[in-house]
C-alpha cells in the first residue's frame, strides 16, 4: 500500500491518504467520527462508536449500518451495550483499517472526469524559459489540460463516488466555477457543513440531488440564508430529513423551483411562511405519516403547480371552504395531481378534486378504486365526468370526444336516482336532495350542459359500483353489551335491506330498529338513513364508517 500521513479536514485523527485520494483511518481514534460516514466492501454504514471491546485487544469501530441485513447485533456484546441501533441485527464491529472515510469533492471530480491517459502522455520533461533562466518541469502541459476540463464542466454526477467532504478552501471554486448540476447521491457526507462548504464555492448551481446521504443539520434554528442562491431544483430524497429542517434549508434557496422529498417520514408540522413561495413542484411521494389535515398547510403556496404524493395512505380529502359545486381556495396553481399507490376508494374523493381551480392532469394509479384490471374503463369515464376540467388523466390525453362520452353515459347510469332524489325534466321543478348533491356535484350541471335526461336514456349504474364492498363497524349505542361487529356491505345495498340483515341478526323487529352512521373523518357529526329505499352509497357512506343501530 503506498501512502503518506497527513491530516487535513480530520486534523485530529491519524489518517492515510491513499493514491486514488480515498482516507483510511489509522489505529489512532478520537470520538470525533461519531456520527460520520463511512463505506466498508461497497456498503454504507454511520459510525455510532470508538473504542475498545474487551477481551479482543486493540481499538474497534461500531457502525450502524444502512441495510440492517448487513449487520450482526444491536451494538451490544457479551451483555455490554456499546452504542444502539433501530434494527436489531443493524449493528458490527469493524476494524479502523477497514473502514473508508471517503475523499474530498475536487478529488472525486478528478477522478472521474479527467482523462487520465491524455495527461500520461504530457507527464515528460520539460524545458521552459521563466525568465531568462531555462526551468526543468514534469507535466506541465497535463495542469493546464486538466484545468481546462474542469473549467469547462457544468454537469457532474459523482452518485457512489465516497464524496464526504469539500476539501481545501476555494479549491472547487477555482478548479470547477462553472458547474451547475451536480448529482451527490449515495455518498458519505453526514453534515450538511460540508454541503454548503461545497455550495459556497459553485456560485451557479441549478441542480443539487443529496439523495441517501445521511446528512446532520447544523445546531440552532438559523436559516441557510442566501446559501443556494441560485438552486432551483434540490433532491433530498430518503436523507432523512424533517419538516423543520426542509424550511430551515428553504431558507437558502430564494429561488427554489422543484423540490424532492421522497421517504423522509415527513410529518408537515406547520405551514410555510417566508420560504417555499417560488415552488412549483413538491414531492412527497413515500412519506407515509402526512395526512389531510397537514397538506392543508401548504395548500396555500401560491405558485405550486405540480403535488406527488404517490404512496403516502391517503384515502380522503376535503376541502371545508368550498361548497357543492365550488371552487376551493386552496391549491390555486396546482395542475398537476399525482396520489398513485394509496387507499383511494370512495367515489367523493374525486368530487372533492373538482373544488381545485386549475387542476388539469391526474395520474391515480393502483388504488382500490382504480385497480381492477376488468373495470378500467367504466373507471376512467367516472373520474373524467366527476372532474370537469381534466384535461390528463393517467398521462393519457382526454379527447373531447371521450369526455362527451363519458358525461353522457353518467348522466344516464345516475339518471333513475336523480328521479327519485326530485329531478325533472323541467328545472324549476328540481328539488335534489342534499344527499344525491353531495354524491353527484357536477349532475345538475350536466344536465343543463346536455339537458335532462329520458325515461328512455336512463340505464342501471355500472356494475363496478353496483358490486363495491364497504366495510362497515356496527356498534350499539344504546346496548353497550353487544359485541362490535364487522361487516363487508355493497355500497348498492338499500337501507330496507340492511336492516333486514340486522333484525335478523339481533332477533329485532325490523320496525324497531333506527340507522344511523359517523365516519372517523368527521368523529361526533352523525348522520341519519332516514329513507329505507336509498342505498348506503347515496348517504356517501365510505370504507371503515361506522354504522349506529338503535331500538
Amino acid at each position: 500500500m503506498n501512502g503518506t500521513a497527513r491530516s487535513g479536514d480530520y486534523s485530529l485523527l491519524d489518517l492515510i491518504i491513499l493514491d486514488s485520494g480515498y482516507i483510511i483511518m489509522s489505529d489512532t481514534l478520537t470520538l470525533d467520527v461519531i456520527g460520520g460516514r463511512v463505506k466498508v466492501n461497497g456498503e454504507h454504514a454511520t459510525v455510532r462508536f470508538v473504542g475498545v471491546v474487551p477481551p479482543v485487544a486493540g481499538p474497534w469501530l461500531g457502525v450502524e449500518w444502512d441495510n440492517p441485513e448487513r449487520g450482526k447485533h444491536d451494538g451490544s456484546h457479551e451483555g455490554t451495550v456499546y452504542f444502539k441501533c433501530r434494527h436489531p441485527t443493524g449493528g458490527s464491529f469493524i476494524r479502523p483499517k477497514k473502514v473508508n472515510f471517503g475523499i474530498d469533492f475536487l478529488t472525486a471530480v478528478k477522478n472521474r472526469y479527467v482523462l487520465e491517459d491524455e495527461l500520461e502522455e504530457d507527464e515528460k520533461e520539460q524545458i521552459v524559459t521563466i525568465g531568462n533562466k531555462p526551468v526543468e518541469t514534469i507535466g506541465f502541459d497535463s495542469v493546464m489540460k486538466q484545468q481546462s476540463q474542469l473549467s469547462k464542466l457544468q454537469e457532474v454526477s459523482l452518485r457512489n463516488c465516497a464524496v464526504s467532504h469539500a476539501g481545501e478552501k476555494g479549491g472547487v471554486a477555482e478548479a470547477c466555477p462553472n458547474i451547475r448540476n451536480v448529482d451527490l447521491s449515495k455518498n458519505l457526507l453526514s453534515s450538511w457543513d460540508e454541503v454548503i462548504h461545497i455550495a459556497d464555492q459553485l456560485r451557479h448551481l441549478e441542480f443539487l440531488n443529496l439523495s441517501e446521504n445521511k446528512l446532520k443539520f447544523p445546531s440552532g434554528s438559523a436559516p441557510l440564508t442566501g446559501t443556494f442562491s441560485a438552486l432551483k431544483v434540490l433532491v433530498l430524497n430518503r436523507t432523512g430529513i424533517t419538516w423543520a429542517e426542509v424550511l430551515r434549508c428553504a431558507a437558502g434557496c430564494p429561488g427554489l423551483e422543484e423540490l424532492y422529498l421522497e421517504s423522509n417520514e415527513i410529518f408537515i408540522s406547520e405551514r410555510p411562511t417566508d420560504v417555499l413561495q417560488t415552488i412549483k413542484l413538491l414531492d412527497l411521494s413515500s412519506n407515509q405519516l402526512i395526512d389531510e389535515n397537514q397538506l392543508f398547510l401548504i395548500a396555500h403556496l401560491s405558485r405550486l403547480e405540480q403535488l406527488i404524493l404517490s404512496d403516502i395512505g391517503i384515502s380522503s380529502i376535503h376541502f371545508p371552504d368550498a361548497g357543492i359545486g365550488c371552487k376551493t381556495s386552496m391549491f390555486p396553481s396546482l395542475q398537476y395531481l399525482v396520489v398513485n399507490d394509496n387507499q383511494i376508494s370512495q367515489w367523493s374523493f374525486f368530487n372533492e378534486l373538482d373544488k381545485l381551480p386549475s387542476l388539469r392532469a391526474l395520474s391515480c394509479l393502483r388504488n382500490p378504486l382504480t385497480k381492477d384490471d376488468k373495470d378500467t374503463r367504466t373507471t376512467r369515464q367516472l373520474i373524467i365526468a366527476k372532474i370537469g376540467q381534466l384535461k390528463t388523466l393517467n398521462k393519457c390525453e382526454i379527447l373531447p370526444e371521450e369526455r362527451l362520452g363519458a358525461e353522457l353515459d353518467y348522466q344516464r347510469a345516475f339518471g333513475n336516482e336523480w328521479k327519485k332524489a326530485g329531478g325533472y325534466q323541467d328545472p324549476d321543478k328540481n328539488r335534489l336532495s342534499e344527499e344525491f348533491l353531495a354524491a353527484h356535484p357536477r349532475y345538475q350541471f350536466l344536465c343543463l350542459k346536455y339537458g335532462a335526461p329520458e325515461d328512455g336514456e336512463l340505464k342501471r349504474q355500472p356494475l363496478m359500483l353496483k358490486n363495491q364492498l364497504l366495510t362497515l363497524k356496527i356498534k350499539y349505542p344504546h346496548q353497550l353489551d353487544q359485541k362490535v361487529l364487522e361487516k363487508q356491505l355493497p355500497g348498492s345495498m338499500t337501507i330496507q335491506k340492511v336492516k333486514g340483515l340486522l333484525s335478523r341478526l339481533l332477533k329485532v323487529p325490523v320496525s324497531d330498529l333506527l340507522l344511523s352512521y359517523e365516519s372517523p373523518e368527521k368523529p361526533g357529526r352523525e348522520i341519519e338513513l332516514e329513507n329505507d329505499l336509498k342505498s348506503l352509497q347515496f348517504y356517501s357512506v365510505e370504507n371503515g364508517d361506522c354504522l349506529l343501530v338503535r331500538w
